[in-house]
């Protein structure tokens, strides 16, 4: 599931919009919320959600001074503005911060519905999960094996959509009706690695991305990339990148300098 933090100062706004989202739009979840800009900034600091919604007028910090420090915490940062004013100067800002969609309130159900479905479009791409229209088309290669490679497929996309869950060989065999044992010499069959050893890799290259993409710290980082502690985090990274997670980090400070 894609990660959503909501941004408004009106609770039963925000409240609404949290419904709808778990109504209507597949694959996304709200798994934050915040009043106003401030603690949108607080709660980044320390958790990354894929898209976050947010109001431009509330009270303490707006949507458009938020945004300018957002987009230099997480420039790849899916944005969603909602807004009661139409007025063109803030559209044109938000344009001019990279903002992916501009919604005025009332907010339609099919208007963030279509700007959510865009959004899993491009985080599809970001994360290398496959489309709807590529899985349909994969339905044409049932025949000789094709099956399998459609499992195969699904495990692959549920490890990288929960990277931070419950990713035990149990419980994703649960997800597409397999023995556990049976899923596990399936996958090996065919991509030549250990399920374990894949989700392994899967967890190192994104703490890699938010290693060098964030500044969140180590221990967030851990968590965010679905590891049992900081220690333990920085103990296999080291075994996997021959670096420290620090270390990491720095080569790509430094080449930003």
């Amino acid at each position: 599931m894609y990660k959503v933090l909501l941004v408004e100062d009106e609770m039963v706004i925000r409240h609404g919009l949290r419904e709808l989202i778990h109504q209507s739009v597949h694959s996304f979840e709200v798994t934050g919320e915040a009043a106003n800009g401030s603690e949108a900034i607080a709660y980044l600091k320390c958790d990354l959600p894929d898209v976050m919604i947010t109001d431009i007028r509330m009270r303490e910090m707006d949507g458009l001074v938020m945004m300018g420090k957002v987009k230099q915490m997480y420039p790849e940062l899916v944005v969603i503005i909602l807004s009661g004013y139409g007025e063109f100067e803030y559209a044109q800002k938000a344009i001019e911060y990279g903002v992916f969609k501009y919604l005025l309130k009332p907010v339609e159900r099919h208007e963030l519905v279509a700007a959510m479905s865009k959004a899993k479009l491009l985080l599809d791409r970001k994360y290398g999960v496959s489309s709807s229209l590529l899985a349909a088309a994969d339905q044409e290669q049932m025949e000789s094996g094709g099956d399998t490679r459609k499992i195969i497929r699904d495990v692959r996309e549920y490890v990288k959509l929960h990277i931070d869950g419950d990713l035990r060989l149990q419980t994703v065999a649960s997800q597409v009706s397999l023995n556990a044992a049976y899923l596990s010499q399936l996958f090996k069959n065919e991509t030549g690695v250990n399920y374990s050893e894949y989700v392994l890799e899967v967890r190192i290259e994104r703490a890699k991305w938010l290693l060098k993409h964030t500044q969140l710290k180590i221990y967030d980082v851990a968590r965010l990339s679905g590891h049992q502690s900081p220690k333990h985090f920085m103990l296999v990274f080291k075994q996997q990148t021959g670096q420290t997670a620090g270390e990491y980090r720095d080569q790509f400070s430094d080449s930003n300098i």
